[in-house]
């Protein structure tokens, strides 16, 4: 397993995981390939992991739009692991590498998040509920 950063757009087998995200009902790939190909949010680092040569997963952070206090803060934006990565430590991987990237720049990073599933992964990862704000998950260093 390793962990690229994405210096020229995304990588050719990216379709891959575009297409298993639609198949399970998740826009969001198409977004980060309008997104990129836009300059639009501005991604500060889009990570992927590499897994048998393949493309297994992607997440990416940009500034968080919304952080209204004056503190800086990074979300962390698009995370997605192929189906068939999933369970043998990718997204833990990237999470840990997007976390690690965040924090040498900011001291909060954040998530947002409607499914269950996704949040109980994050809050795994060291992230916490914030009520009130636009994000509803937050990491602290």
């Amino acid at each position: 397993m390793q962990v690229v950063r994405l210096q020229d757009g995304l990588p050719e087998d990216f379709d891959r995981l575009r297409a298993a995200a639609a198949a399970e009902g998740w826009r969001h790939m198409d977004r980060l390939a309008a997104e990129v190909a836009a300059g639009t949010p501005a991604f500060l680092a889009l990570l992927a992991v590499r897994e048998g040569g393949g493309l297994a997963g992607i997440g990416g952070l940009t500034e968080e739009p919304t952080a209204d206090d004056g503190a800086p803060a990074l979300r962390v934006r698009r995370l997605y692991v192929h189906p068939d990565a999933r369970r043998r430590g990718v997204g833990r991987t990237l999470a840990s590498a997007l976390i690690q990237e965040g924090l040498d720049s900011v001291r909060r990073l954040t998530v947002h998040t409607d499914d269950a599933r996704a949040e109980a992964f994050w809050q795994a990862q060291g992230f916490t509920p914030v009520p009130g704000k636009a994000w509803n998950l937050e990491f602290r260093g």
